[in-house]
């Protein structure tokens, strides 16, 4: 129970950095991230938070990739509720001051990528569930049959045209973020010498199991 409880907590860092390390590209001031562009879109025109967006835009993409038969775990349900709320409460909290210059946002922008970096590795490390954009990511892929990094590069082009035509901030940011993100990722997971593909994820159903066999050895 206790590497239960230690693992939870580990899921739950890990999504308040990778809502932080969000809400800092988004201050940085010089174009969102991709999904941001459609969140902020989204925001703005129907007039509700951001975070209460990534979270109705997550349980959208949760009941597609159930349909499309992949596994849903809690890390996964997780990531589409607590990220928002967090991004709320970090917006109000009005913490992360609003950069105007260029290059000092450019900087900014690599740390909040670097801070989502380390965020993913905390929530992945888990072993809960891949959160409900990469679940999409990798549906796609086994659908299509089509390499990983083009099915990734064809949804964010797709959410940032969307976002771009909602009124999303497109800017010289969206592209750093679309290209850099995948070095920020593979260069912390290198640091803390972490290969995500020897986490085998809990679905619910085996989470349940698990937790039933350690009832019974207690």
């Amino acid at each position: 129970m206790t590497e239960y409880i230690l693992r939870f907590l580990k899921l739950n860092f890990g999504l308040f950095l990778y809502g932080l390390g969000i809400i800092v590209t988004m201050r940085a001031n010089v174009g969102y991230a991709p999904w941001e562009v459609l969140h902020s879109g989204i925001s703005q025109t129907l007039g509700v938070s951001i975070g209460l967006v990534n979270t109705a835009v997550g349980a959208v993409i949760v009941a597609i990739v159930f349909l499309l038969g992949e596994k849903i775990g809690l890390g996964t349900i997780f990531n589409m509720f607590v990220i928002g709320l967090f991004m709320d409460l970090i917006i109000f909290l009005d913490v992360i001051p609003l950069f105007n210059n260029f290059w000092i946002g450019t900087l900014v922008l690599i740390l909040g990528l670097f801070i989502i970096s380390f965020g993913t590795y905390f929530y992945i490390s888990s072993a809960f569930g891949a959160g409900p954009r990469d679940s999409l990511m990798v549906a796609v892929t086994r659908k299509t049959g089509l390499p990983v990094g083009l099915c990734r590069g064809i949804l964010e082009v797709s959410v940032v045209l969307i976002g771009w035509f909602l009124g999303g901030m497109v800017g010289f940011g969206t592209v750093i973020s679309a290209f850099a993100i995948g070095f920020c990722v593979q260069i912390t997971f290198k640091l803390l010498k972490f290969d995500p593909t020897q986490v085998k994820h809990e679905t619910f159903g085996v989470m349940f199991q698990n937790l039933r066999n350690l009832k019974k050895h207690n």
